[in-house]
């Protein structure tokens, strides 16, 4: 009989520090969106509903908006669980992987993929506390295999760098091409 769950068992809360702020974040950034519907999205007359450009958007974000209220209901309506703020500040510190990707993303056509590669490895192992000898030269060894994967097997094309026009002409088309 252990096996079978009452209703109020099945649909318990398991409050988590930080629920209220990201219940108001969710609600908050799903009205923005939806907001903008109107602009975004077009209506065309003698179409199905269902066919309509502006349905399925407006569906799922009204839906969301919907589920967003519900959950901040249910927080505001729980007990409050200490560590709220420190919960919120490890989320916020996460978003430094994304400003590292995003510096990433812009030095690549100033520097190029391979250097800029081979920088952000050894700057992200130093950062996640990683410092010796063979942790740095797994970092740029990684870095080179990666760069040579994407640029020569896979063919993708990125960027040159700007720093490549000032190599000698047969090493600049190497590097444009490979590297």
């Amino acid at each position: 009989m252990s096996r079978v769950k009452t209703l109020q068992a099945l649909f318990k809360r398991y409050r988590r520090p930080g629920d209220i702020v990201f219940a108001w974040g969710l609600l908050i950034i799903t009205i923005c969106l939806l907001s903008q519907l109107w602009s975004q999205t077009t209506y065309r007359p003698g179409t199905a509903l269902f066919a309509q450009p502006r349905f399925w958007p407006a569906a799922s974000l009204i839906s969301m908006a919907g589920f967003a209220a519900f959950h901040l209901l249910g927080s505001a309506l729980s007990e409050r669980i200490e560590g709220r703020w420190r919960e919120v500040l490890l989320w916020a510190a996460s978003l430094e992987y994304a400003g590292w990707f995003i510096i990433y993303a812009i030095m690549v056509p100033m520097l190029g993929y391979l250097p800029t590669t081979i920088l952000f490895a050894l700057g992200l192992t130093i950062r996640v506390g990683y410092r010796s000898r063979t942790a740095l030269f797994s970092a740029v060894g990684a870095a080179v295999v990666i760069v040579l994967l994407f640029k020569t097997l896979l063919q993708v094309r990125l960027p040159a760098g700007q720093v490549y026009q000032y190599l000698p002409d047969g090493l600049r088309q190497i590097m444009l091409t490979y590297f």
